[in-house]
Order: structure tokens, then C-alpha cells, then sequence
């Protein structure tokens, strides 16, 4: 009888989680009429005008090749700077190392939202605004990775290092040719993750950029939303057409983020 209650109760908050992106691919494929329908449709007509219009009629492969080039290049910097100074907290000794791992936490009680105009301001300045580098660069650098990291190189074995001194490699080469392919599940999670929280950056590409040169995907769905009316069927098709890769990404490498976040298989069989 529990079990059953369990079952019953996951189940309607699963039904009430995936009812808005259900609905989102009703009025995609729908009718124009269909759309305002009463009573509404709860089936997909599978009609494709409205995707057809979107790809046909915006620069989608422009805004598809900003997105994948801002994600693909602050993934890349993030694997980068979080091995670093992951390892730096993790294996090194120096003074000050608790000092700088506290600030490390305390970065993560900064309300991003709070910092917008000083960000906006020091951007200005440095004439970083309307280009890709400044939906790059602010992003290069990632709490959560230095975290996990951390915690990753920490179950590495001493004698690894040891090993490796005698060979003669400095500490730059054991953490990028050593440590780093050891610790596949948290490169792996620390890059989904970071892929997709770029990948949907709206509010900051909305602010600090104008220019649909360098805009991300993102910006690219506001357009179809004006003041008065929204054209929901081209909305959520191009909301569709945007989520459609990261669901694709998502898919296929779900289950290292399990791993990496739990700490298991460090690709060290001891």
C-alpha cells in the first residue's frame, strides 16, 4: 500500500513537471486556429509551418553558431582554470591555502543579480561590449568545478605524484597528462553542466550585448515576443528547435553526472 502511494505521488509530480514542455510541442506542431481553440487540444496536429518559417525566416545557423561557439569556448576554459586551481587546494601546500578556499565558498553566496552594474560598468570600460568575450571571459571560471575537482584529486593516490616527480614532470604537466584524464566523470559533469548553464544564458547576453552579430540563441526567442502579442507557435518551435541539442548532449552523458557528483569511479582501481 506505501509502495503504492509512492508510485501514485511520483508519478503526478512527474505528469505536473513534464505538462509545460508537452504543451510547449502541442502548440509548436499546432494550428494558428488551434493555438486560441476552445476547448483546447490536448494532441499535436504535427503541423510544421511554424518551424519552417523560423529556420527560413531569422539567422538561426548565425545564433546556433554563437551559442555553440560561447558554450564550446567557456566549457573549455572552465576544464581548464578548475583543474588548476582544484589541484592547487587539493594537493599543494601554501599559506593562506584556507583563506583562499573560503573565498572559494564565498563566491557562491554572491547573488549574481547584484552585481550587474559594477560588471556592466568594468565591461564598458574595457570596450568588452557587443562581443563574444564578454559572454566568455566573466564565465571562464566556475565554483562548483573547483569544488568537485578538489574533492576529486583528493582520492588520487600520493604515490602518483611521487611517481610521477621522479620521472621528472612538473606539477602543470601531472595535472593536465596525469590527473585530468583520471578524473574523466568530474571533467565529464563539470562540462555538461557548464555547457548547459551557458547554453541558456539570457539575462546577461540581453544586457551586455545589441548586436544579433554575437547574440546567443537565447536572445533569439525574444523576438518573438512583442509588446502586445507573442506568435506562440513560432515561440515554441524556436524554443524547440533551442533546446533540441542540449537535450540530445544531456541524453548521452546523464550518467557521469551521477558519478561525478557522488564522487565514484575516479578511474583509479585501487
Amino acid at each position: 500500500m506505501t509502495k503504492t502511494i509512492k508510485w501514485v505521488a511520483v508519478t503526478v509530480v512527474a505528469v505536473l513537471f513534464a505538462f509545460p514542455l508537452y504543451w510547449v510541442v502541442v502548440t509548436a506542431f499546432n494550428t494558428k486556429k488551434g493555438v486560441f481553440s476552445i476547448p483546447p487540444k490536448f494532441t499535436p496536429a504535427f503541423h510544421t509551418s511554424a518551424f519552417l518559417y523560423v529556420l527560413t525566416h531569422s539567422s538561426w545557423l548565425g545564433y546556433m553558431f554563437n551559442t555553440i561557439f560561447i558554450s564550446g569556448s567557456t566549457v573549455l576554459l572552465v576544464i581548464i582554470t578548475s583543474a588548476m586551481a582544484g589541484y592547487a587546494l587539493s594537493d599543494l601546500r601554501f599559506r593562506g591555502a584556507g583563506v583562499v578556499f573560503g573565498a572559494v565558498l564565498a563566491v557562491i553566496l554572491l547573488p549574481a543579480q547584484a552585481l550587474l552594474i559594477p560588471q556592466y560598468d568594468v565591461a564598458l570600460h574595457l570596450h568588452m561590449l557587443n562581443t563574444y568575450w564578454i559572454q566568455i571571459i566573466p564565465f571562464a571560471a566556475s565554483t562548483f568545478g573547483v569544488l568537485l575537482f578538489r574533492q576529486f584529486f583528493k582520492t588520487l593516490p600520493r604515490s602518483y605524484w611521487e611517481a610521477a616527480r621522479l620521472e621528472g614532470v612538473g606539477h602543470l604537466r601531472y595535472v593536465f597528462r596525469i590527473a585530468l584524464p583520471l578524473a574523466r566523470p568530474a571533467v565529464v559533469t563539470v562540462a555538461l553542466l557548464t555547457f548547459i548553464s551557458s547554453w541558456n544564458q539570457f539575462q546577461w547576453p540581453l544586457i551586455m550585448t545589441t548586436s544579433h552579430s554575437v547574440q546567443p540563441i537565447e536572445i533569439a526567442l525574444s523576438h518573438y515576443m512583442q509588446t502586445y502579442e507573442a506568435n506562440w507557435r513560432k515561440l515554441t518551435s524556436a524554443v524547440l528547435l533551442a533546446l533540441a541539442p542540449i537535450v540530445v548532449v544531456f541524453i548521452a552523458l546523464q550518467r557521469y553526472i551521477v558519478d561525478g557528483v557522488a564522487g565514484r569511479d575516479s578511474g583509479v582501481n585501487a
